[in-house]
């Protein structure tokens, strides 16, 4: 076999290596990142939906108690009796007709300020009748209404119709929503007119202006076939068809609900509910990409961290290439040579101190003395034998150190030393304890006895009785528990809290279990913690380096709990007339403890 061949199969090795380190790390990320992004969207989307539904819901109801607000008092116009008079017969003189001017437009302003809307204006059903009165301002009418397509209609239907008045089309420079009503007299049904009642946006902005808890959010109030009566926007598609089929097609499958869609060419998050008292329906749109933000710019981070995590795995692989791999195939190349013969072929010395260097100097070694060389390989397997043989020596077997442990207090005690006899026996406890015999849950009734086997201790290295007060809900004693949680706890009351008043301190530890969760509280009544310690439990181990090392146990409580069950799981510290911590664990079966998958330590 060549050097060529060589070369070509450790490349093509390295290139292996280098995929499965591609496919292993790099495609996996991505795609956990491409997912989150489709949870985070697909939650985003569905909580504003939902807000959405709630406001568009609550805007419906108030326009639709406004519109039978509305049309109550458009009947108390028409049932005006002054109304009726003026409205049963046509004046014949220009006198008359005068007269009738004044006194209509007398009306109708007094009208005005018991009709909540833009205006309000009232139609004979003859107007080329009345040439003074169609001519005053107060119509806002400009040509010959009986020409007109939704006169000759609104004269003909015996129910109120609604007419939209673009710009141009009436003396306003903004749409006009007219709601048009016939009206008879009150004892003879006969037709006399009509009232027409204009609502300008502003009437209409009241009740259907978009939220501005949610960006770019815009309302449409359209009728059925889409046609758009009012938008948020200022009226920018108001008398026009609305651009998006796909909206249609759900409002004809139901009367409310919500969806992604397209408008105008952009993905919307859109909501949709059905009026009561008319047939229209109230549409709320939002843009998706004013919802995803934020989600952007996370991405727009990952993409950059991406970058770097490329850059630095491409300078890994060049890294490896020059330092390891290059010198390994020199090696391989001169291992062939000596292969066949060739021992005087050295390498070129190495300085290196690491496994490259050693197999250099260790190939010329065997390049020169060939013998020796199996002389030191037999001295140094020897010499690795001893040192397996001292490590396996001087590993400690618990139990053995139990058993030692035992002895200890046991001639502790035939000595009648029995505070030496209690803490031996107590450190025996804890470390037994501690071990678990190495696994993560343990139990609530050992954890609480590694407590005791604590204060005893304490109690022995501090000359003083530590007063603690047990209250532990029986029924709870079994229960599946992480273990060192407890003792870091009582540990940070006993120097903390009461180590400086120990005649008068005390605490108190009580479990109990509330719903689907064990409640632990540990109370002293000490001088409190300190507000770093408190502050830093929640922040980065470099935020605060004294509080950390001071907190340290409080800090791996509180980490160790996040990280098993989630935030909602952190202690809780409250700092008033003493130190108050609560802690809370899941209540776990005994199958959800043996398929546990949190590490031993």
């Amino acid at each position: 076999m060549s050097s060529g061949e060589v070369r070509h199969k450790v490349i093509s090795f390295r290139n292996k290596m280098i995929l499965i380190f591609i496919f292993m790390t790099i495609i996996p990320f991505v795609l956990f990142a491409y997912y989150a992004h489709l949870k985070s969207v697909e939650g985003i989307s569905n909580a504003n939906a939902a807000f959405a539904m709630d406001y568009l819901v609550q805007s419906k109801n108030n326009f639709d108690e406004y519109l039978a607000h509305l049309n109550n008092q458009i009947n108390e116009v028409i049932g005006n009796k002054k109304l009726q008079q003026l409205m049963g017969e046509i004046p014949h003189t220009p006198e008359e007709e005068s007269l009738f001017t004044s006194e209509m437009l007398n009306l109708l302003y007094q009208s005005m300020p018991y009709v909540d809307a833009f205006q309000i204006r009232v139609f004979p059903k003859d107007p080329s009748k009345y040439p003074l009165y169609m001519s005053s301002n107060v119509l806002n009418f400009q040509g010959v209404l009986e020409n007109e397509a939704w006169f000759r209609q609104s004269m003909e239907s015996v129910t109120p119709t609604w007419q939209l008045f673009l710009p141009g089309e009436n003396q306003q420079s903004k749409p006009i929503l007219s709601k048009v009503k016939r009206f008879t007299g009150l004892y003879d049904q006969l037709p006399r007119g009509l009232v027409v009642t204009d609502l300008s946006d502003d009437q209409l902005g009241r009740y259907l202006s978009p939220s501005h808890r949610v960006p770019q959010q815009r309302t449409y109030l359209m009728t059925g076939s889409g046609f758009v009566l009012y938008d948020s926007d200022n009226n920018a598609t108001v008398g026009q068809p609305i651009a998006s089929p796909e909206l249609m097609n759900l409002i004809r499958a139901s009367s409310e609900g919500a969806g992604t869609l397209e408008i105008d060419g952009g993905s919307m998050l859109v909501t949709y509910s059905r009026l009561n008292e008319e047939p229209w329906y109230l549409v709320s749109s939002t843009p998706l990409q004013a919802l995803t933000g934020p989600i952007k710019k996370i991405n727009n981070v990952f993409l950059m961290f991406l970058v770097v995590y490329l850059i630095c795995c491409v300078g890994v692989v060049i890294y490896l290439t020059l330092y390891f791999t290059n010198p390994l195939l020199r090696l391989v190349k001169s291992m062939r040579k000596l292969e066949f013969g060739e021992f005087h072929y050295a390498l070129p010395n190495s300085s290196r101190a690491d496994e490259i260097g050693w197999l250099y100097r260790g190939f010329n070694n065997m390049a020169q003395r060939i013998q020796e060389l199996i002389e030191q390989a037999f001295r140094s397997e020897r010499a690795k034998k001893e040192l397996e043989f001292q490590v396996l020596s001087h590993q400690i077997n618990p139990h053995f150190l139990y058993n030692t442990l035992e002895s200890i207090r046991w001639k502790a005690a035939s000595h009648h030393m029995d505070e030496i006899s209690e803490m031996v026996s107590s450190l025996g406890n804890l470390l037994r304890l501690s071990l678990n015999q190495g696994k993560e849950i343990t139990t609530v009734a050992r954890e609480i006895e590694q407590v005791r086997a604590y204060v005893n201790i304490e109690q022995a290295r501090l000359g003083a009785p530590v007063r603690i007060l047990y209250m532990v809900d029986e029924q709870v004693l079994n229960a599946p528990f992480l273990r060192l949680l407890l003792q870091p706890l009582v540990e940070n009351a006993i120097h903390h809290g009461i180590r400086s008043n120990f005649d008068n301190g005390k605490i108190i530890l009580s479990v109990r279990q509330e719903g689907r969760d064990i409640v632990i509280q540990l109370t002293d009544n000490g001088e409190g913690l300190p507000d770093s310690i408190i502050e830093s439990l929640n922040k980065p181990h470099s935020a605060d380096e004294k509080a950390s090392r001071r907190g340290v146990g409080l800090r791996n409580v509180n980490d160790r709990l996040k990280l098993y069950f989630g935030e909602s799981y952190k202690l809780k510290i409250d700092n008033t007339n003493g130190t108050h911590i609560t802690l809370k664990h899941p209540v776990m079966s005994e199958e959800e403890a043996e398929r546990s998958p949190y590490p031993s330590s």
